[in-house]
């Protein structure tokens, strides 16, 4: 929180080097600085006789906080305690340096681009840490920033009158801010004002948004792409499925209308077409959209279809690619998908059909040495192990089961092809999961202690 000192009385406790240091940061404000100390540091002393600050020279005593809308202390302990108690009491904010336990606000490491200004804090806890990462921050910030800024300000009246509210609004001070007029104002080189009538003129009328098709991940928010987080960043309206993971909505704009079309097995769910509608009505509106999806949305995600109807209704579309889900969540256990000696290719397939029912070429996929991930399988996992054993597949192949894969509460088992019906039921597997058949790690002796009386079967499927 930024307090507004503007005429404002702040009461500084103590002469000596830290309440130096407080001085000058309030010297950035426009408070009204005064000092209580018997004996200033020279540079204090200077500031008084300039009139920069207003020095009380002797002890404190509670009538100074009088007025005060902030109070830093820097002296000895005792008067440390009495300040923060007095100031307390009157319920005016006090920073005692150094002593976290006496203060009700603590000071920030600080990156001044006046009058853009950005405040680092550890509650107390690790003020170097505050000031390396705040050295990090200064070290990526021009010091012109600061005049850059200013310009925006007294460009906001310009941009208001020529440019429509909301996103239209947004997108301008969007390319205003990271664009490359910034360079041009800050480097110097280039017309920066024959370049900034152009940004206004271009974003002066409404034009046609566009939709990005943003794969989210397999679940855990840290295994987004920088690109996508970019992209929620710059949503006006988010469309997201089901399976996007818990936490990957917190990196979005939160003023982005969302919208949640997610599928659930065998409830009333939003129908393919309904989609479209909502993705060709935003981006017409001008709107920039994102269409979220869990894993990729070329996989299993529908990417391709809702893609080739947005461009066939001219709407500019593209692709963030994401981890797909059976790839994050064997990293996640560990599970090699493929391995030197052991399975020559490794296949991605649907365990769902149009009907509910689905069907592969099991024959090819029931032959020695294959390997293979099932998504959306969990409902049919029982069918697709009937029909792998009717097609000859040896019935001591393993089996490897990842529910919420990546995420805080995610579980695995490895069973056999012969018995994964059965497992899935008793280890009631309600998905999303992944079930990976002819893949299995090489130590599965703590996995099997879930199928008593299979552990030589499994053992002999993992070697």
């Amino acid at each position: 929180m930024f307090l507004d000192l503007k005429n404002r009385k702040a009461l500084v406790v103590g002469g000596g080097e830290e309440a130096l240091r407080k001085v000058r940061l309030l010297l950035k404000t426009q408070a009204l600085i005064e000092v209580v100390a018997t004996e200033l540091h020279p540079e204090l002393t200077d500031m008084s006789v300039w009139g920069s600050i207003y020095w009380l020279g002797h002890g404190f005593h509670e009538d100074q906080l009088d007025g005060a809308a902030l109070v830093f202390v820097a002296s000895d302990d005792e008067t440390n305690e009495r300040v923060s108690a007095a100031a307390r009491a009157r319920s005016i904010p006090v920073n005692v340096v150094d002593e976290p336990e006496l203060s009700t606000a603590i000071t920030p490491a600080i990156v001044d681009r006046d009058p853009l200004v950005i405040a680092i804090g550890s509650e107390g806890a690790a003020p170097i840490l505050a000031q390396g990462v705040r050295a990090r921050v200064e070290s990526m910030l021009p010091p012109q920033l600061g005049a850059y800024v200013k310009r925006a300000e007294s460009l906001r009246e310009r941009v208001a009158e020529h440019v429509p509210f909301g996103n239209r609004r947004r997108a301008f001070w969007t390319k205003f801010f990271f664009g490359p007029l910034k360079d041009i104002f800050i480097s110097g080189n280039g017309d920066f004002n024959a370049e900034l009538d152009k940004l206004i003129a271009d974003e002066a009328h409404p034009a046609q948004g566009r939709v990005s098709l943003v794969g989210a991940g397999p679940g855990d928010p840290e295994l987004m792409t920088l690109k996508a987080q970019r992209r929620l960043q710059e949503a006006d309206v988010i469309v997201y499925d089901r399976l996007v993971g818990p936490g990957i909505l917190e990196y979005a704009r939160r003023d982005a209308t969302r919208i949640a079309v997610g599928k659930t097995p065998h409830q009333p769910s939003p129908k393919q077409a309904d989609i479209n509608t909502i993705l060709i009505r935003e981006a017409k509106a001008g709107k920039l959209v994102v269409r979220l999806k869990g894993g990729d949305p070329y996989v299993f995600g529908r990417g391709g279809e809702e893609q080739a109807v947005l461009e066939a209704e001219g709407i500019a579309v593209d692709v963030v690619p994401g981890i797909t889900a059976a790839l994050g969540c064997a990293a996640s256990i560990g599970l090699t998908v493929t391995h030197r000696g052991q399975n020559r290719s490794f296949t991605l397939l649907t365990g769902a059909g149009e009907d509910g029912v689905v069907e592969h070429d099991w024959a090819a996929l029931a032959r020695p040495g294959n390997a293979f991930a099932i998504y959306m399988g969990v409902g049919n996992a029982g069918h697709i192990a009937a029909r792998l054993i009717e097609a000859g597949i040896d019935t001591a192949v393993p089996v490897t089961v990842v529910e919420n894969g990546t995420l805080a509460n995610e579980r695995s088992f490895v069973t056999s092809i012969a018995r994964l019906g059965e497992a899935m039921l008793e280890n009631n597997v309600a998905g999303p999961a992944i079930i990976y058949i002819g893949l299995a790690k090489a130590a599965v002796s703590a996995d099997v202690l879930s199928f008593p009386g299979r552990a030589n079967e499994l053992q002999r499927a993992a070697s």
